[in-house]
Order: structure tokens, then C-alpha cells, then sequence
């Protein structure tokens, strides 16, 4: 779909009092296909804690060490270390995963511009 008939679809909701559809409602990720090959790093930030280096030293095999984030929060999901989004974890078959709960910080739009 172009931008036309993105604006076309959203214009003919206006006009007819109903809502627009999710696909004309959905940020565009159209890029060039160069682009569409650039690997990036996702990763899904579980917290942090500040220690001194005397603690650091104390840790051992079974040390638990509390983190800032609080339990069942969604955790910050990021590309080559920036914050997009939040997620949380999930079991995918015999491995771990994550579910996207909000991405928020990412404009593929501006990649293709």
C-alpha cells in the first residue's frame, strides 16, 4: 500500500464516521532492501544494581544480587543498546523468548527517508 492509499483509507473513515482500519492506522516499515539486510543486536534488559566493588568481590556461585526492576514489570527491549519498547519474557519451545508489549522508540519510517 502507498502513502495514498494510506491517506485515502484514513480519509474515507473520516468521512463515513466509522474508525479507521488497523492496516491504514499502522506505522509504515517500508525500507530499501539494502537495508532490510543490516543485522542489529535486540536484547531484553532485565535490570541493574549498583554495588561497590567490595561486594563485587564477595559474589559467589550462589549470591543473589537484587535488581532495580520489580517482578512481572515488562522489561526494556533494545537495538544495539537504545530503548524501543518493553517486553517480557516467554517460552518458545525448548527456548526462551520475548513478547513485545509496546515498541516505542523505534521509526523504521525515518531509516527509508
Amino acid at each position: 500500500m502507498n502513502d495514498l492509499d494510506d491517506m485515502d483509507g484514513l480519509l474515507d473513515a473520516v468521512d463515513s464516521g466509522t474508525e479507521p482500519t488497523a492496516e491504514a492506522r499502522a506505522p509504515r516499515r517500508d525500507m530499501p532492501a539494502l537495508m532490510r539486510k543490516i543485522s542489529v543486536t535486540l536484547t531484553l534488559e532485565v535490570g541493574e544494581a549498583r554495588i561497590s566493588l567490595h561486594e563485587l568481590a564477595q559474589l559467589q556461585a550462589d549470591s543473589v544480587v537484587e535488581l532495580d526492576t520489580l517482578a512481572g514489570t515488562p522489561l526494556t527491549l533494545k537495538v544495539n543498546g537504545t530503548a524501543i519498547g518493553r517486553a517480557e519474557v516467554v517460552v518458545s519451545g525448548d527456548s526462551h523468548a520475548l513478547k513485545v508489549i509496546e515498541i516505542d522508540g523505534l521509526d523504521l519510517d525515518l531509516l527509508g527517508a
